[in-house]
């Protein structure tokens, strides 16, 4: 039986949340191979449900590596909060939150699943956004269903606050907003990019603080696309310092050449608390590499004036 609280989803996204241990994709095969039953009939992922509908599915086979994804792992956590409902979560850098191709296992999942074993009982063990593995900071976890279904609710409204620290090449001359859509890269299928047909994205940054060859942005989410403001920035000519994927590929100076990661940093995250309903934010310090690229940064400019 689908959950009420999850009426008005579409039937892809249900099963997702229901049946986390899998990825989407093969969700999505299984319903296009009839492995899937809703009140009697054959669906389309793209279905909505109204909940209470009676929902049956055939398991099909999964790779050994796959179906032991979901193990927990004692794995260091820094935790920021935590109550009945909710646990927010400070990840580093080089943590991948999620199991997937090549990251069976060392996740954050799989470290939340030791410090919570509750969360076996909740789908993807409460996670409800996602950071990229080589960006640090904030993330919200659920530890009960009700609370998942409430904080997906909160971020499909754009009602949750998600700001970031990034440090990007060039000059940004004013704060901006950048509206444009987000999907996959027509002919660099791993890539994300600003594509005609794409998923909204928007994002607002403003300018905390230049340097010569660089700026320290905040950027703020509107919207949640996959590497959404490591393409939007890209995008709009500031791409992140140390971005493999979307950066630059001759640096200006040794110093951001020598950085290892993106430079992004999810430093504030705001919401309506699931069961008070009370607005609560939290805030997180620079991790300590990108706080000292900074420092270097600064004593390089004031050696120059």
């Amino acid at each position: 039986m689908i959950p009420p609280e999850l009426g008005g989803l579409r039937l892809d996204k249900v099963l997702a949340t229901l049946f986390a241990d899998y990825s989407r994709s093969r969700l999505q095969a299984w319903i296009m191979e009839g492995r899937v039953w809703l009140d009697g009939s054959c669906p389309s992922p793209k279905q909505k449900v109204r909940g209470g509908e009676e929902l049956k599915i055939e398991i099909g086979e999964l790779p050994e590596v796959e179906s032991a994804a979901a193990m927990a792992e004692d794995i260091p956590l820094a935790i920021v909060y935590e109550d009945d409902a909710i646990v927010v979560v400070d990840k580093p850098a080089g943590l991948v939150v999620h199991p997937g191709s090549g990251n069976w296992r060392g996740t954050l999942l799989n470290a939340l699943l030791h410090h919570f074993p509750q969360l076996a009982g909740v789908p993807r063990a409460g996670i409800v956004h996602r950071l990229d593995k080589d960006t640090s900071g904030l993330l919200v976890v659920a530890k009960t269903l009700v609370a998942q279904t409430d904080l997906i609710r909160q971020l499909q409204a754009k009602t949750v606050c998600r700001q970031y620290l990034a440090l990007v090449y060039g000059q940004v001359s004013a704060d901006g907003r950048i509206d444009a859509p987000i999907g996959r890269h027509p002919t660099q299928r791993t890539k994300m990019a600003v594509v005609e047909g794409g998923r909204e994205a928007a994002t607002r940054f403003t300018v905390r603080e230049r340097f010569s060859d660089c700026t320290l942005v905040q950027c703020q989410l509107e919207t949640g696309r996959t590497h959404q403001i490591r393409v939007h920035m890209a995008h709009k000519g500031y791409p992140l310092v140390g971005d493999p994927v979307y950066g630059r590929r001759k640096h200006l100076s040794h110093l951001l050449d020598s950085f290892p990661r993106q430079a992004l940093h999810a430093w504030r995250l705001g919401l309506i608390h699931p069961s008070t309903r009370l607005p609560m934010h939290w805030e997180s310090a620079l991790p300590a590499d990108f706080s000292l690229l900074l420092d270097k940064l600064r004593e390089t400019q004031a050696n120059v004036a």
